[in-house]
């Protein structure tokens, strides 16, 4: 009898191929364009042509602003008559803009030099200083994105030629490390979240967090599934029961900035990271399964949150968990009925395989809160309800302090990553009432199911911390979201370091705890 090896997937799987290249362009300030292959300016609609005069060829620039009249979101091109005949785009704003908008119209601007591929690229934006200077982070985080190469793995492929320089005005200012690693962070969430799932299983993400660990100066604790057995994670290995493999586990990462390396930390990024779903013994159908390589986009901001917070040397001890683990069909496979306790005590009615999502993050909430933290956040592509309510133009978000409603509303308007309130009041537990255990996984009927998820998860947080939990219907939207013009987003990092950075959220805790 001829003894049959295991099946080996073909492709490459180390590490450093797993990982986006770690390049990007050079970015420098200059009164004068020079000679560009591209040059982009933002305006608003109202502003006259005069505004104009100042660029390279501005008379060129001039007529193109009075080819017809401007309309707000309009874009329109035309190349300069230097010797790199270089592509000008000019798009219009509405006089009331939001980030959003201004993030939108970049997108646009950026796709319109997809052909020309640009290697130096300058950026403008005019108007009031405020507001030139949203316009100009909008083009920047554009510029950025496009750019970025998504993971492809065409024989044949012609590679772009890379952008190798950008080029800003002197004025106005702009606090470009910060966009640039919040640039860099999505793109790592975007890139992560793109891996087909035979190269991102539960053993490649293992792979990718070692040496992003090592890379940013990141602690990594790896509890697989033996530790999470004596922990008495049952609902997430309940999920793992079904792999045909012992990989899964959850990922423990922490940053602590300089002379701060003890301590409870001050927030707890949670992410799911189902690398695959097929739904389990409740089986998906074939169109809903098809993109579940992208169910674990939730650790991917998470874990791109951290490593920015890193780079971006802020003072805020932070934590991430990341739920790593296929839902699988298998002979083992958890099975609707079966009761299963969580590390917490909670024992769980189980009511359809494919809730594996909230199943894998309670007990990651669970562990995360054993730690004391100051807030948790976590993200996750975690209900199609969320979907129906706002399509993906936006994403959900619930917390079990009202008074953070309005902070996580003002970040996501900031930051041009929109978020929506969904109630998470306690009256809605009486949907997950069961008769054999603590609490339903899920409700049999699907009506408010991205509500009744946040109350289910509500249970394994305690309630002297505060926390703040979104549903990421907006981690894919076909046709790209805002500045990003591909399907993959990675919606959710730019949100975060607005909220925890920028608007130092964290201060406003003390006064709602």
């Amino acid at each position: 009898m001829v003894k049959q090896r295991p099946y080996r997937r073909a492709a490459a799987r180390g590490p450093a191929a797993l990982l986006p290249a770690a390049s990007r362009p050079q970015i420098v300030r200059s009164r004068t364009y020079g000679e560009l292959d591209t040059l982009l300016v933002a305006m608003p609609v109202s502003a006259g042509r005069e505004s104009l005069a100042g660029l390279p060829e501005g008379a060129r620039w001039q007529a193109l602003h009075a080819r017809e009249q401007p309309r707000a979101g309009a874009v329109r091109t035309v190349s300069l008559a230097n010797s790199r005949q270089t592509l000008a785009v000019l798009g219009f704003l509405p006089d009331e803009t939001s980030v959003f908008e201004q993030l939108q119209l970049a997108g646009r601007m950026l796709k319109a030099t997809a052909e020309r591929a640009p290697q130096t690229l300058g950026l403008a934006a005019l108007g009031a200083p405020a507001r030139a200077e949203t316009s100009l982070e909008a083009l920047l985080a554009a510029a950025l994105s496009e750019r970025f190469a998504l993971p492809s793995y065409k024989s044949a492929a012609r590679p772009t030629p890379p952008l190798r320089r950008i080029v800003l005005p002197l004025s106005p200012r702009l606090d470009t490390h910060h966009a640039t690693i919040s640039a860099d962070g999505t793109n790592l969430a975007r890139w992560l979240t793109a891996l087909p799932p035979n190269m991102l299983d539960s053993r490649g993400y293992h792979s990718i967090l070692t040496r992003l660990a090592d890379r940013h100066g990141l602690a990594l604790n790896w509890l697989d599934e033996r530790a999470l057995r004596r922990a008495g994670a049952n609902a997430f290995l309940a999920v793992a029961a079904g792999n045909g493999h012992h990989q899964a586990g959850i990922a423990h990462l922490s940053y602590r900035p300089a002379r701060r390396r003890a301590g409870a930390p001050d927030v707890a990024l949670i992410g799911k990271g189902i690398v695959f779903d097929t739904g389990g013994v409740n089986l998906k159908p074939h169109r809903s399964m098809l993109e579940m390589h992208t169910d674990m986009a939730g650790s991917a901001v998470a874990l791109a949150t951290l490593i920015a917070l890193a780079e971006l040397g802020a003072p805020i001890a932070a934590d991430a968990w990341l739920a790593i683990s296929e839902n699988h069909i298998g002979p083992h496979a958890y099975r609707p009925q079966e009761v299963v306790r969580a590390a917490n005590g909670v024992t769980v009615q189980i009511v359809h395989s494919d809730a594996e999502g909230r199943m894998a993050l309670a007990d990651t909430l669970a562990l995360a809160a054993r730690t004391r933290p100051r807030l948790m956040l976590d993200f996750a592509t975690l209900t199609g309800a969320c979907v129906y309510a706002l399509t993906e133009r936006m994403s959900g978000v619930f917390t079990n302090r009202p008074a953070l409603v309005e902070p996580l509303l003002s970040a996501g308007c900031a930051s041009g990553e929109r978020v929506w309130p969904f109630p998470c009041d306690a009256d809605f537990d009486s949907d997950l009432d069961s008769k054999v255990a603590d609490v339903l996984q899920c409700a049999v009927e699907g009506k408010g199911d991205h509500i009744l998820a946040a109350r289910f998860l509500s249970r394994f947080v305690p309630r002297e911390i505060p926390w703040v939990h979104v549903d990421l219907s907006a981690a894919t939207r076909a046709g790209g979201l805002g500045h990003i013009n591909t399907e993959v987003t990675g919606f959710g990092v730019r949100f975060a370091l607005q909220m925890l950075v920028r608007q130092q959220i964290l201060q406003t805790l003390e006064k709602v705890r």
